[in-house]
């Protein structure tokens, strides 16, 4: 735990002062590490890390409940952008991906861990790859291309931009029906380790845009917290914890299926990095996407070290 914390600070760091130093340079930089990711090294992780997933009962009792709750926590996060502060499409893009999409991997593995004990890395592993996974490359792109200003102006350009831009989603689609042979369990470690860079490249992006908002006078530094972000807050660090233990009790009050621990922590992770790559792709607002991935990194990291602290 104590390393992720220090990749995230050196991280972003490292960012605020590339762009204070290359500025517009450091943006495109940003730009482009993102398109490697998103056209090479997600596929890959995708696949191979996909393939080997099995499921029991609990699991997946668990895995429904989470869709479920991610469902509702999206619509009211639509709602609110559109019907309470009356944003645009970018920017309502920006707060519903920001509110769906949780960072369970390269940062909820750790504090899960560091909360609840090793034994249960499995489970939490089971969630980033069943859960956080699809709910990337289908819902939060496809949202990306519904309202994106970088998608296109009619239907048919908004779809074929979900497609286009969305080589994960293929990978996705043949490792669910792929025979295990075709990802030798090597392979599919290295891939689950190797979503660790996703670290270091994914808050180092946030450092440059959260520098470039600061310069340009669209926003201080630390972030503040609009309006917009507050719906994230509270849609993906309380509504979204909330709606998944409320469901887990009434399954454990009505039926013998155990709701593992570690589904619980996942369901509280903060905002996923992965929105900066979404915004990027489609043209969402990533002014809204970089705060809310900044301040609910900062409540829930806050939160488990306390946690850990007093366990």
């Amino acid at each position: 735990m104590l390393l992720v914390l220090v990749g995230i600070i050196t991280s972003a760091a490292a960012g605020m002062a590339s762009e204070a130093r290359w500025g517009e340079r450091a943006v495109a930089g940003t730009g482009r590490a993102f398109d490697v990711l998103l056209y090479g090294l997600l596929p890959l992780i995708t696949f191979f890390a996909v393939t080997r997933l099995e499921l029991t009962a609990g699991l997946g009792v668990g895995l429904l409940l989470a869709y479920t709750e991610l469902a509702i926590v999206g619509l009211v996060a639509f709602q609110l952008a559109r019907r309470l502060l009356h944003l645009d499409d970018a920017a309502t893009g920006a707060v519903v991906v920001g509110s769906i999409l949780a960072n369970t991997g390269y940062l909820g593995l750790p504090l899960t861990a560091a909360v609840l004990g090793t034994d249960v890395i499995p489970e939490a592993i089971t969630w980033d790859l069943a859960v956080s996974v699809p709910m990337l490359f289908v819902p939060a792109f496809a949202i990306g291309a519904a309202l994106g200003t970088k998608a296109g102006e009619t239907p048919r350009e908004r779809v074929r931009a979900f497609l286009v831009r969305n080589p994960p989603l293929l990978a996705l689609g043949l490792a669910l029906v792929a025979p295990d042979a075709w990802a030798p369990e090597a392979l599919s470690d290295i891939a689950r380790y190797g979503a660790l860079a996703l670290l270091p490249v994914g808050f180092f992006a946030l450092g440059v845009h959260l520098r470039q908002e600061a310069e340009d006078g669209n926003m201080r530094f630390p972030p503040p917290l609009t309006r917009p972000v507050l719906v994230i807050l509270g849609c993906r660090v309380l509504l979204a914890p909330a709606l998944f233990a409320a469901g887990a009790l009434t399954v454990g009050a009505l039926t013998t299926v155990d709701i593992p621990d570690a589904y619980f922590a996942q369901a509280a992770m903060p905002c996923g990095i992965n929105a900066l790559i979404v915004a990027h792709v489609y043209g969402l607002d990533l002014r809204i996407a970089a705060s809310a991935v900044a301040w609910s990194t900062t409540a829930v990291v806050t939160a488990a070290l306390v946690l850990a602290a007093v366990t």
